[in-house]
């Protein structure tokens, strides 16, 4: 695939170590859905051309830059069942690989002048950041709204996305108009895919792969916890924030808390939010005829909300 071809010769380094670690990366590269989603949004509006290969590349290293800087701060050991690169090579090493794999997605679209892609794929960045800082900042509290918590998940998750779907449309000279639509799309379909995690933590044993209360254990407001935190009296929803506070690690207490979510019609909420914006992602692309590239990337997106894990 060109895509790979470009992501790698984009990771080249004449430093030994790093090019172990580098290649220790690209084995445990995962489904790749970002760069699938610029590639499709690209073949919508033209032919893919070089640009938008080094824009996929240009996402791929931004995002696994934030995966090694997240193990970093979530001081996680495992990334996809593989050791993490601070559980082998700790966390300075980590930050700097990461770092090294930021720059090289800023040089590779600026050797080439690709400064509007660099320009939407940038501002994204900043969003993701944001919306780490405005976790840290409510989590505090346990308190959160659901529009705060849709603020959230939109800049730390669908920002992404979104930047996805616009960079593949621009790679291609896609009119403004239809790179912001595709850009809206993005951001749409990024906040079903983050509610589709929030609902894997409150999935019975055996339905996922995800070991459950997860998010509970790291103290995240999610959708459905939201909704079920808001159906309850007072003196139970003070209750339920003190367990997360204090007793997020006592195994009885968060399976206290998975079963009144459950019992709450909170996976529903999040299920019937999660449709709802998957509907409104693909109403965008209703007018574009159809091309096995747009049953492609519907299909992309039906099977992003309907995995099992």
């Amino acid at each position: 695939m060109e895509f790979d071809k470009v992501f790698k010769s984009a990771m080249n380094t004449d430093v030994a170590l790093l090019d172990v670690i580098l290649k220790y990366l690209h084995k445990q590269k995962g489904k790749q859905m970002r760069p699938m989603f610029v590639m499709l949004s690209a073949h919508i509006f033209g032919d893919v051309n070089p640009a938008t290969y080094r824009a996929a590349s240009l996402i791929e290293l931004l995002h696994t830059a934030t995966l090694v800087h997240d193990d970093v701060v979530d001081d996680a050991n495992e990334r996809r069942g593989f050791f993490s690169l601070n559980a082998l090579w700790k966390n300075k090493i980590s930050v700097l690989s990461g770092d090294f794999l930021l720059s090289k997605g800023l040089l590779l679209s600026m050797e080439h002048k690709d400064y509007d892609l660099l320009q939407i794929v940038a501002k994204a960045t900043q969003e993701m950041s944001e919306g780490e800082l405005l976790q840290i900042e409510k989590a505090r509290r346990l308190d959160i709204t659901e529009e705060v918590y849709f603020e959230i998940i939109r800049k730390k998750t669908a920002s992404l996305i979104a930047s996805c779907c616009a960079v593949g449309a621009a790679s291609v000279h896609a009119s403004a108009d239809d790179v912001e639509k595709m850009r809206l799309f993005g951001e749409k379909v990024g906040l079903a895919f983050q509610i589709k995690d929030d609902i894997f933590d409150f999935k019975k044993a055996g339905d996922i792969g995800k070991p459950k209360g997860i998010d509970i254990k790291e103290q995240k407001m999610t959708l459905p916890l939201i909704y079920m935190l808001h159906q309850i009296s007072s003196a139970e929803k003070r209750t339920i924030i003190r367990i997360i506070k204090k007793d997020h690690n006592n195994p009885q207490k968060v399976q206290e808390i998975i079963d009144k979510v459950n019992g709450s019609g909170g996976i529903e909420y999040a299920e019937k939010k999660m449709q709802s914006l998957i509907d409104e992602a693909l109403d965008l692309l209703s007018d574009h005829p159809s091309s096995p590239h747009l049953d492609a990337l519907i299909k992309l997106v039906n099977y992003s909300v309907q995995r099992s894990k």
